[in-house]
């Protein structure tokens, strides 16, 4: 079974048939962020897609034949050919697929967005490392505070690239490949406990507000509740976790 609610492939399983022609394949996982990347990519774009899902706590051995590394994103194409890493995923989709181009044609410009994707690459040990912390809090309530302060002083950062740009998103007055690749964090911040994270930074608050409004993001939205029920799973390493809520 194919499909964004579909039930998660896992050892044992058998490999899903040939990619129909004219669409293209992602393997996904519902919960993950760099998933979420790719899949946004696809919506916003409107490229006719299938999505798989495989179960990242029981992985398929075929899986391994996608990608070597068995992690997701993985695109595969009518012709076989697989891509995987998902911000290479992103620009594969960008550049091959006709429709709204999310980087800029300004190579300056692009080059800023990349920039900045490098910068927040850099927060993401922290907002990963946070729920593991806090699933073992009473060891951690210092180590979890320090996490805190180290992402709010990030995110005034990026609340700081806002001012200047004077723009709603990252790349201007409308979605582009930045916000994209950025946006899958935030919608864990409620299941994460790191709203406080934000709390001095309107305008950031302000672009968060703007991306849960757009199409794409919307589509794939999930919400609080069903993070935390993923995340208690994950962390206890259950073979159920990534079909939570399913």
């Amino acid at each position: 079974m194919s499909g964004v609610s579909a039930r998660s492939l896992a050892k044992g399983s058998a490999p899903p048939g040939p990619v129909p022609e004219g669409k293209i394949r992602v393997y996904s996982m519902r919960f993950c962020p760099y998933a979420r990347r790719t899949l946004l990519v696809l919506k916003a774009k409107g490229i006719g897609h299938e999505i798989i899902n495989i179960n990242l706590k029981n992985k398929p051995d075929w899986f391994f034949k996608k990608n070597p590394l068995g992690l997701v994103p993985v695109l595969e194409n009518s012709q076989g050919q697989l891509i995987y890493e998902s911000v290479i995923t992103c620009e594969y989709l960008d550049e091959v697929y006709p429709g709204k181009k999310l980087w800029p044609d300004d190579p300056y410009e692009k080059a800023c967005q990349k920039i900045l994707l490098e910068s927040f690459s850099k927060m993401l040990s922290l907002m990963l490392s946070f729920p593991r912390k806090l699933n073992d809090s009473k060891q951690n309530k210092e180590e979890c505070a320090g996490i805190k302060e180290e992402l709010r002083k990030e995110f005034s950062k990026l609340e700081e690239v806002l001012t200047n740009k004077k723009t709603t998103f990252f790349g201007g007055n409308s979605v582009s490949m930045i916000d994209y690749l950025i946006w899958p964090w935030f919608e864990r911040q409620e299941p994460g406990e790191l709203t406080e994270c934000v709390s001095h930074t309107p305008k950031l608050k302000q672009w968060m507000t703007a991306m849960r409004e757009d199409p794409a993001v919307s589509a794939f939205f999930l919400d609080a509740k069903s993070y935390q029920g993923f995340f208690r799973l994950y962390l206890q390493n259950s073979h159920e976790a990534c079909d939570y809520g399913l």
